[in-house]
């Protein structure tokens, strides 16, 4: 299995696709499988794409704990470092855009593009869940029922629209079933992320960059996207009525920003 040592941590990842390098970094409990093969071969058409496990989860070694987003930012630069990659289009989304805003702040020389999507910069506006949807969450987390906790991610994660289609929960839950997310992992994340704070920071981001929020987003409400836009400042894409997993509700969409995006500064 492709891994490297990504200063002292053990990273697992794939790559694949042609072109300049894209590094995608996932979000709270997800792996790299979170991704979708219909997003990611959409990429891959234009870009050498790099999606990775962050440390403690699927593949990836165990993390040592606590850990903050400023680590898992120092994680990702590591790997670009093992992997000999001086710079590269970076895609970050909810717990993922929480590190590429770190890794934008320390490391701009590293970064060709920032997208940031459904993500969150912490300050007195910004919003995370709703205190009903974070208890459904930590209720299906301590059941220790996996078809439980699919069942609240699947609802809190993807529009009311989409979930219409019941048919498509298989899909989600063997992602979702396929590798670890320990939940002691789970948890320092969501601990990491309530603690993240770039909000007094981000206007020091001098880099071509570009937020999409889903409007129906219930885990990191739209206004979020509206703030990091704002105080970056960033072209904002509003997707109307998507939920947080924007890129898996709208694979072909959500791809074809991120590609514009990056293409336009090549």
């Amino acid at each position: 299995m492709p891994s490297v040592d990504a200063g002292g941590t053990e990273l697992y990842y794939e790559q694949a696709g042609s072109g300049e390098p894209m590094l995608l970094i996932q979000g709270m409990s997800a792996t790299h499988m979170t991704w979708g093969r219909p997003f990611l071969s959409a990429l891959e058409r234009d870009f050498d794409c790099i999606v990775f496990d962050n440390r403690g989860m699927g593949k990836s070694g165990e993390a040592e704990l606590p850990f903050t987003i400023a680590d898992l930012a120092n994680d990702t630069a590591a790997l670009l470092d093992a992997l000999e990659i001086e710079c590269a289009h970076l895609v970050g989304i909810s717990m993922g855009g929480m590190i590429a805003q770190e890794l934008a702040l320390a490391h701009p020389e590293r970064i060709r593009t920032l997208t940031i999507g459904a993500s969150y910069c912490g300050g007195p506006q910004g919003s995370l869940m709703a205190p009903e949807d974070l208890q459904l969450l930590g209720t299906a987390y301590t059941s220790g029922e996996p078809e439980q906790v699919f069942r609240a991610m699947w609802e809190l994660n993807l529009s009311p629209s989409f979930r219409e289609d019941d048919s498509r929960f298989a899909a989600f839950a063997e992602m979702g079933a396929a590798l670890p997310a320990p939940q002691p992992v789970v948890l320092q994340q969501m601990r990491a992320c309530g603690a993240h704070n770039t909000h007094e920071r981000l206007s020091q981001i001098a880099l071509p960059t570009l937020t999409i929020h889903g409007d129906a987003d219930r885990m990191l409400g739209h206004s979020n996207g509206r703030e990091i836009a704002s105080l970056i400042p960033a072209r904002l894409e509003t997707l109307e009525g998507v939920g947080h997993m924007f890129w898996w509700e709208q694979p072909e969409r959500s791809a074809e920003l991120i590609r514009d995006h990056a293409l336009a500064t090549v």
